[in-house]
């Protein structure tokens, strides 16, 4: 049985099959922050997202990340590496992207175990 939550018409803010959770893309509600401001926002949602689905970040899967302009790497990967898990860092993936809403630095993708 797949289990969905926050269906919209477009999409589902996440999904839960066979016991990997897959969130929808996570951008930040204050598209005004500097990468670091939007950056805790993404990953306070991705905590929240997990937490309702009963797993945590140490359970991620697969990150993916889309940054609007690669030069904000480094102060993305700041943020990061002080929020994973040590020893239980996911697989990666960053690339620079052209986001939905041009005041927007970055969208992560997860997905990760239950």
């Amino acid at each position: 049985m797949i289990q969905r939550f926050d269906v919209g018409q477009r999409m589902s803010e996440m999904s839960i099959f066979n016991g990997i959770i897959h969130l929808a893309g996570q951008v930040a509600e204050d598209g005004n922050q500097d990468m670091a401001g939007q950056m805790h926002q993404v990953l306070n949602a991705i905590d929240s997202l997990l937490g309702r689905a009963g797993s945590y970040k140490g359970k991620i899967l697969m990150a993916q990340i889309y940054l609007a302009d690669i030069s904000d790497f480094s102060a993305m990967n700041a943020i990061w590496d002080s929020w994973v898990v040590p020893g239980q860092t996911p697989p990666r993936a960053t690339v620079q992207a052209k986001l939905a809403k041009p005041e927007w630095k970055v969208e992560i993708v997860i997905t990760a175990a239950l």
